[in-house]
């Protein structure tokens, strides 16, 4: 079983900057890409950010520029640094990993966090 936490969510006023965190634990053979999606309240769930295990990134278009997705392989961790923030940032942040089970090595699964709220004030 794998479980990933995040962290670093908040209340910022528009121009500020927050932080996300999520890491991914349990029976892990390899982390392969991980990502963030963000979901407002009665829209669809959106990819806002994904970086592989080679470090390659994309971005949605509202975000580039303004956001940073990173990574720690050692750590299995991922990161969202917001800067710039707006209003219509505000969501439930949501990390996602493809990962590799030590049973079963040829299997990628798909793992979802709990979400984190973001708000942005105007």
């Amino acid at each position: 079983q794998v479980h990933l936490v995040e962290s670093g969510g908040g209340l910022v006023q528009a121009g500020g900057s927050l932080r996300l965190s999520c890491a991914a634990s349990g029976s892990i053979f390899r982390v392969n890409a991980m990502a963030w999606y963000r979901q407002a309240p009665g829209k669809q769930r959106d990819l806002v950010a994904v970086i592989t295990n080679g470090g390659g990134t994309n971005y949605r278009d509202s975000v580039k520029g303004r956001f940073t997705i990173s990574r720690d392989n050692a750590k299995n961790t991922v990161y969202l640094q917001m800067n710039s923030l707006k209003p219509e940032d505000t969501a439930v942040y949501y990390c996602n990993a493809k990962v590799v089970g030590v049973t079963f090595k040829t299997i990628e699964y798909d793992y979802w966090g709990q979400g984190t709220q973001v708000t942005v004030s105007s």
